[in-house]
């Protein structure tokens, strides 16, 4: 297996060396959820131990890959949303782990090119992989930050993030599939209560969060995350709610994601779709 000189800077795999390229500074033998939600949608930003921890994810729940395919198509359609039916203009992406087709910038300047974007995330080959690969419209703006949703006062305080996006003006923050990796401990409710404090009237959330179909279900995903570098903590519904504390959802409310206002040329969910759906999603106006 090939080394990376210490001076060397983080690059992206090129071609074959995805198996023996190492990357400076990162624990490729721990699976990462980003690198395993990048599997769950068929990419190939991710390596052996990443892909281990996913099979195992699919062989107790064989739907995932469907869900997470689901969770990102919604995000699709509320950015969408937020432009063309509620005139927003900035986006502050938190937890926005490895971009894959249907980014946050490349939704909103397909119908707003002046849409600016702010990406942030804490891990650095997240971060190597953004820069690499995400290019916005020249017309709008858009920045790539690292930083940790665990310290939200830091991240509206960034200068990189300030560069991109005017607080004084309505902010779409998204948090999408991101605040389920923290444990209670951690406060997420407290989280969301500091972002939503930094946010000006008019401003929106767009939200997702995993739940569970079966407690069996949860303490398995939550054992191969537990062995991983981050844990995962599905919700319930109610308790996902209380984290919209200080929002209001527009139509249809906090739903599967697949029921929140599908495509009208696709075909309704159907019951049993709903069933295997452990992903919610909404869009909220700050109260």
């Amino acid at each position: 297996m090939t080394t990376q000189r210490a001076s060397e800077p983080w690059r992206l795999p090129r071609g074959d060396e995805v198996e023996t390229h190492v990357p400076q500074g990162i624990d490729t033998s721990k699976a990462h959820p980003a690198r395993m939600y990048d599997y769950f949608l068929g990419g190939k930003n991710n390596f052996a131990a990443d892909r281990t921890a996913a099979e195992q994810i699919m062989a107790g729940a064989p739907e995932v890959p469907i869900v997470v395919r689901a969770s990102r198509d919604f995000l699709a359609r509320a950015v969408r949303s937020a432009v063309a039916d509620y005139g927003m203009t900035q986006f502050l992406d938190i937890g926005t782990g490895i971009p894959a087709p249907g980014n946050i910038h490349e939704v909103a300047q397909a119908i707003l090119p002046e849409a600016r974007v702010a990406y942030v995330d804490n891990d650095p080959i997240v971060l190597a992989h953004a820069r690499a690969l995400i290019a916005g419209d020249p017309r709008g703006r858009t920045g790539i930050v690292q930083a940790d949703v665990r310290e939200p006062e830091k991240i509206v305080a960034a200068p990189e993030v300030r560069e991109v996006i005017d607080f004084d003006k309505p902010v779409v923050v998204v948090l999408s599939m991101v605040l389920h990796f923290l444990r209670d401990s951690e406060d997420p409710d407290g989280i969301v209560a500091t972002l939503r404090g930094a946010l000006a009237p008019g401003s929106m959330l767009i939200f997702t969060h995993v739940t569970y179909r079966t407690e069996e279900l949860k303490r398995f995903a939550e054992e191969v995350y537990d062995k991983a570098s981050a844990p995962v903590v599905p919700r319930t519904r109610e308790r996902i709610e209380e984290l919209l504390d200080g929002f209001a959802p527009v139509e249809p409310g906090l739903v599967k994601v697949i029921a929140w206002r599908p495509d009208p040329d696709g075909p309704e969910p159907t019951p049993e779709e709903l069933d295997t759906m452990t992903v919610y999603g909404a869009v909220a106006h700050l109260v």
